[in-house]
C-alpha cells in the first residue's frame, strides 16, 4: 500500500478509554473462564502480596504436601496441567527450595517430591491468602457455589 493511500484512510484507532467489542467472543464459555481465571489470580497474587508468585504455584504445593512423594507425572494429572508446563514450575519451587525431589522407591525413572520446611511455611501462607480469597469468591456467586462448582467439575471430566 503507497503511503499516500494510507495518509487518506481515515484513523479508526481505539483511544485507550473506549470499550473494546468482544463480538463473537462474548457468547463463547471458554472465553469467560478464562477472563474469570485470570481475574481470580490477580485477585490472588494481591492476597499474597508476593510479586512473583505464578499461576499453579500454591495449587501443586498443596497437592505436594496432601501427596508426599508424589511423581511429576502424577501431579501434571491432578493439577489438570500438562507435564511440559509443569517442568518450568517445578523447577522453580526447586530452585526457589520450596521443594526436594527423592528417588522414587516405586519407579526407577522417576523421583517423589516432597515439600522442604521453607516449601511448608511458604504453603501455609499462601493457604491463609487462598482463604480469604476464596471468601471473596463465595461472596460473589452466594448460594450459588455448589452448583458453580459441579459444572466446573463437569466441563472438566467431560473434555479432560
Amino acid at each position: 500500500m503507497s503511503a499516500t493511500r494510507q495518509a487518506a484512510e481515515p484513523d479508526h484507532s481505539l483511544r485507550v478509554d473506549d470499550p473494546v467489542r468482544r463480538g463473537a467472543l462474548d457468547d463463547y464459555i471458554a472465553f469467560h473462564l478464562q477472563i474469570a481465571q485470570n481475574a481470580s489470580f490477580k485477585a490472588f497474587k494481591r492476597h499474597a502480596a508476593q510479586a512473583d508468585l505464578r499461576p499453579g504455584h500454591f495449587a501443586l504445593l498443596s497437592l505436594i504436601n496432601d501427596n508426599p512423594g508424589v511423581t511429576p507425572l502424577a501431579l501434571s494429572r491432578a493439577a489438570g496441567r500438562d507435564k511440559s508446563t509443569l517442568t518450568p514450575v517445578l523447577r522453580d519451587l526447586d530452585r526457589a527450595m520450596l521443594i526436594r525431589r527423592c528417588p522414587s522407591t516405586a519407579d526407577r525413572r522417576s523421583h517423589g517430591l516432597h515439600l522442604t520446611d521453607k516449601g511448608s511455611e511458604k504453603l501455609a501462607h499462601l493457604a491463609e491468602c487462598a482463604a480469604r480469597h476464596d471468601r471473596e469468591l463465595d461472596a460473589i456467586v452466594g448460594a450459588g457455589k455448589p452448583a458453580l462448582l459441579d459444572m466446573l467439575r463437569r466441563l472438566i471430566a467431560a473434555l479432560d
